[in-house]
């Protein structure tokens, strides 16, 4: 099942049960990928074009989340936390540290990199296999503290 199919699947579940935030996260979310689409110039979005949506959707909250703690908008932070969790059943499972350490080593070995100087290599060697998989911050920091050893 496609996820635009789940969406409206779900969509139509949240409405029967009268689940208003689940339901305005899903309409969020599947305006973002017809939006996407219009952009592309595509009837539907392929499954690697729509967890490019997602995972945008889905850091767009992260961000937001940390914007709110910082100013004490204890209000919006409980919503956007509801937001996240909805967009998390949504997302690809994601992957643990160890899991992201060995694909970072075995990228590092793939593309030979040595020191910090090699970072951007790294990264764009190791994004595309844990694409939606994986917080790039995390990734970072990874790849950061294996190149400094």
């Amino acid at each position: 099942m496609s996820l635009l199919d789940q969406l409206n699947h779900d969509m139509k579940e949240a409405m029967k049960s009268k689940d208003k935030d689940r339901l305005s996260v899903i309409r969020m979310v599947k305006a973002s990928l017809q939006n996407e689409a219009i952009k592309l110039g595509e009837k539907s979005l392929s499954e690697d074009e729509e967890l490019t949506v997602l995972t945008r959707e889905y850091k767009q909250r992260k961000d937001s989340l940390q914007e709110f703690k910082t100013a004490g908008r204890d209000d919006l932070v409980q919503k956007l936390e509801q937001e996240i969790a909805i967009l998390q059943s949504y997302m690809p499972e994601q992957l643990s540290e160890d899991e992201i350490t060995k694909i970072v080593l075995s990228s590092i070995k793939e593309v030979q990199a040595t020191s910090k100087k090699d970072m951007g290599k790294v990264m764009s060697h190791v994004m595309p296999k844990v694409k939606g998989k994986a917080d790039g911050s995390l990734i970072n920091k990874i790849v950061q503290q294996h190149l400094n050893s």
